[in-house]
């Protein structure tokens, strides 16, 4: 099958070279207690970034079209990926059929005390629970955590804990942010994002080892990756 990713040679890459966000940085030893985030949004940007797959870069998705803004950092979990795994666990909770993983990396919302200025930085963060999102057929899982360390939010341990408010503020967040309005005149029309549920750190811990698994299902060599970038 070719060399495996966490071949040393591969490793000995990131010494020259910048690591792929995706594929080239590791999720931690700690995971899914402790994981590594890597950061594409921050609450102060009025236009959606996201990773281009290819590059490695962060691009530029589209300008926020509202005011809406994403109200933590936002970005997605290293070497990660929504596919059968966690799919299967999306029709097992929320008692649907026909789902499948989105492709993507597993996203995930960092909640901190500070202002941090802008993204494309890597930061540890401790989960504690997510939503459950459909985006029309597909697993669109979010994970919630809080920047480790950070002097407000590391008490948190489960999202329950949290107050409503900021949870609120999540879920408003993701159920807009694609700028997809609902007319009540057109009975056809079908609203596409739905959170079906928010769950707690355990079910966290599943859906992030599912989408690791996921990821070394899918990409299980270097030259699967690199036919895929």
């Amino acid at each position: 099958m070719g060399n495996k990713i966490n071949d040393p040679i591969v490793r000995l890459m990131g010494l020259r070279y910048k690591s792929h966000p995706w594929h080239g940085l590791e999720v931690g030893e700690d995971a899914p207690e402790i994981v590594t985030a890597f950061i594409e949004m921050v609450p102060t940007d009025t236009v959606k970034y996201e990773l281009d797959k290819v590059s490695g870069y962060i691009r530029i998705d589209r300008p926020q079209k509202y005011s809406t803004v994403v109200p933590a950092l936002y970005g997605f979990i290293p070497q990660s990926f929504c596919g059968d795994l966690v799919a299967d666990f999306c029709m097992e909770k929320s008692c649907r059929e026909d789902i499948k993983g989105d492709g993507d990396p597993l996203d995930v919302c960092v909640l901190t005390e500070r202002t941090i200025s802008h993204g494309d930085i890597i930061a540890s963060v401790k989960p504690i629970g997510g939503f459950r999102m459909l985006d029309g057929n597909e697993a669109d899982d979010k994970i919630i955590a809080v920047l480790r360390n950070d002097a407000t939010y590391r008490g948190y341990n489960d999202v329950s804990e949290l107050p409503h408010a900021v949870v609120d503020r999540l879920k408003h967040y993701f159920l807009t942010y694609k700028d997809m309005p609902v007319s009540e005149n057109d009975p056809e029309q079908r609203k596409r994002v739905d959170i079906v549920a928010t769950y707690g750190r355990e079910e966290a811990y599943e859906v992030i080892t599912r989408s690791l698994e996921d990821y070394k299902n899918h990409f299980e060599s270097l030259e699967e990756i690199l036919r895929h970038v």
